[in-house]
């Protein structure tokens, strides 16, 4: 088994590079050779990749970049036994979809003014080409920034409605192997089918509207804005919005009235964009909270909370604190998403559905208070929740890095991907470089001084 640690902190936004860092040079001595047994040597590339996509992903959500097609010899025969040539004409088009995204991404610095709410303005304009105006102010959204667990709240909040029996859709960020994971509806990643759709009519309605004045909306703000298109046209109950970066000028924030808005755990984050303090990085995620829409925060640190506190009094707003979940909650049930971390996300998560309930009228599905078991409909959502990435245990029989550490023996795989790579648009690579980084760093006396994961 092998951990597979939080996915990348950030959301991939268009203005923005990623900047990797070469492993760490091996300094392996006799004791550590002597606690190790070496991992047999690395596949080829691809052959990685695709073992740990098997792994992470179920097959209806495999996708895998132009550039590796000669490394999969097999690939177009199995096109022709799936669907013949139909099945690989659609193959062909996603690519090319996925081509258009990329032409999308600008390799301006993430620090760049774009990115801190100049060209604010193209936004409502590229709401009005899409004609995506009413279609927003009628959606029932819940609304979450933060810096930690943003996607896991989310994940737990949706997981909760669709138990209750709503229908849900679900925007995260980042992707680990496939764009169509940002879109989920009901749970499950949106179709192939229904992913070229929309994206062919956002896509078209962009292009012919858009000249030297009105640029096509970068990266992030474009998968945004087709969540909104894709959202709407399914006539979800419910919409739950993971904030890509800070909160003020994001692109989820067009909403200008969401059901309920929380903030997840804060930390320092994005610093060239949203400040050098806790107290301005929490400014700026509080720029989603609205006059008249209730606001809840996972615990905060002081600084952060008199921040986010200011900006609630400033619209005359409660902001509540969400505490976090214990297991007696859950009737000793596990959480979906693993780490006792994820108390707190769903303890925010509970907050947030309870809110979303009692706002739409559904006072009865409400947790009756705060100290007993919550309703089987919300344990149910916690415990089923699932999200690709994070704190993930991923079975593979191929690749088994072993030590020994106080006479026992553990399989182990460390957590931290993202202080190496950070998983980008070219994820089956990265993963591939991702498993070589941690096989020279499993031979480094150095890394069995810090703190591993036993699985």
């Amino acid at each position: 088994m092998r951990y597979c640690g939080v996915r990348g902190g950030g959301a991939h936004h268009a203005g923005t590079t990623t900047t990797t860092y070469p492993p760490p040079t091996p300094t392996c001595t006799s004791s550590s050779r002597a606690r190790l047994r070496r991992a047999p040597p690395m596949p080829h590339p691809p052959l990685v990749a695709a073992r740990l996509c098997r792994r992470l992903l179920p097959s209806s959500r495999r996708v895998f970049p132009r550039a590796m097609a000669s490394s999969f010899t097999t690939a177009p025969a199995a096109a022709q036994q799936a669907g013949g040539v139909a099945a690989t004409a659609r193959a062909e088009e996603y690519e090319e979809v996925l081509g258009r995204l990329s032409s999308l991404i600008s390799q301006k610095v993430r620090a760049h003014t774009g990115n801190r709410g100049n060209q604010w303005e193209l936004l409502e304009r590229y709401i009005q080409i899409l004609e995506l105006e009413e279609p927003i102010a009628r959606m029932k959204v819940i609304h979450v920034a933060g810096t930690k667990g943003k996607g896991s709240t989310c994940t737990f909040t949706e997981s909760i409605l669709r138990s209750c029996g709503f229908r849900t859709g679900l925007f995260t960020s980042p992707h680990l192997m496939d764009v169509r994971e940002r879109f989920r509806l009901d749970g499950v990643d949106i179709s192939e089918e229904k992913f070229l759709k929309y994206f062919r009519w956002c896509w078209n309605k962009l292009q012919e509207k858009t000249d030297d004045d009105i640029p096509m909306p970068p990266y992030f703000r474009f998968i945004a804005l087709l969540a909104f298109k894709i959202f709407s046209a399914e006539q979800v109950d419910v919409a739950l919005l993971e904030v890509g970066l800070g909160g003020k000028f994001d692109a989820t924030n067009v909403v200008k009235e969401p059901v309920v808005c929380g903030i997840s755990s804060l930390g320092y984050d994005h610093m060239e964009i949203l400040g050098n303090t806790l107290g301005e990085i929490a400014g700026e995620k509080a720029g989603i909270f609205k006059k008249g829409v209730s606001a809840y925060t996972a615990p905060q640190p002081e600084e952060a909370m008199v921040s986010l506190k200011k900006r609630a009094s400033e619209l005359g707003i409660s902001l509540q604190v969400a505490d976090p979940l214990k297991p007696h909650h859950l009737k000793d049930q596990h959480l979906g998403l693993q780490g006792e971390h994820q108390y707190i996300n769903a303890g925010l998560a509970v907050a947030l559905a309870s809110t979303w309930l009692e706002k739409q009228g559904h006072v009865d599905r409400m947790p009756l208070n705060h100290t007993d078991p919550l309703p089987d409909e919300f344990i149910k959502g916690l415990s089923s929740a699932s999200l690709q990435g994070r704190a993930q245990i991923v079975p593979d029989s191929q690749v088994v890095f072993q030590c020994y550490q106080g006479g026992q023996k553990s399989t182990i795989f460390h957590g931290a991907v993202s202080n190496f790579w950070q998983i980008s648009q070219d994820s089956s690579v990265q993963l591939h470089v991702c498993e070589r980084s941690y096989a020279i760093a499993s031979t480094s006396s150095g890394y069995f001084n810090s703190k591993w994961i036993a699985l």
